[in-house]
């Protein structure tokens, strides 16, 4: 229940034509129709932290769970070089920023980047991000996150 109230800014919860499954309404990033977008949708698993996979309204989103537990949108804004925290999961480099009560993962190094929003006490951060590495993988990476330990080289 918290989680779908957390992320209703994210994702309105609208009746479908049935009335026994809901659509999940989850506004489009800019960048939706980005090709690349199409090849991570259809790479997309049926489960994200043992939650099912349900049908949304808009273009290159995706919704898990109901309520919804887990919410993505690729053709998000490609960020730049930042300091926030930024994940490695098996070879994808997420950004992650603690907003209130709801986490966004941000693919680092890849454009179009795939925005991932949940709540961390309903669901492991750990966990969606490892079921969703192989889908956002299909997008090639052209920079990596570096810490303080990495050392440059510089011309």
């Amino acid at each position: 229940m918290r989680a779908s109230r957390l992320l209703a800014p994210f994702a309105v919860v609208a009746l479908g034509l049935t009335a026994c499954s809901p659509i999940v309404g989850v506004e489009a990033a800019a960048d939706a129709a980005n090709p690349e977008c199409a090849s991570v949708m259809v790479s997309l698993p049926d489960l994200v932290a043992e939650n099912e996979l349900r049908e949304t309204n808009s273009q290159a989103t995706a919704a898990w769970g109901d309520p919804s537990q887990v919410v993505l949108r690729c053709g998000v804004a490609v960020p730049g070089p930042t300091t926030d925290a930024c994940a490695s999961v098996n070879g994808v480099d997420w950004i992650i920023l603690e907003e209130e009560e709801v986490w966004r993962a941000t693919t680092y190094g890849r454009d179009p980047a795939v925005e991932v929003l949940f709540d961390p006490n309903e669901v492991a951060s750990s966990t969606i991000l490892v079921d969703l590495g192989t889908a956002v993988s299909v997008i090639e990476q052209d920079s990596e996150c570096l810490s303080v330990e990495n050392e440059l080289e510089l011309p």
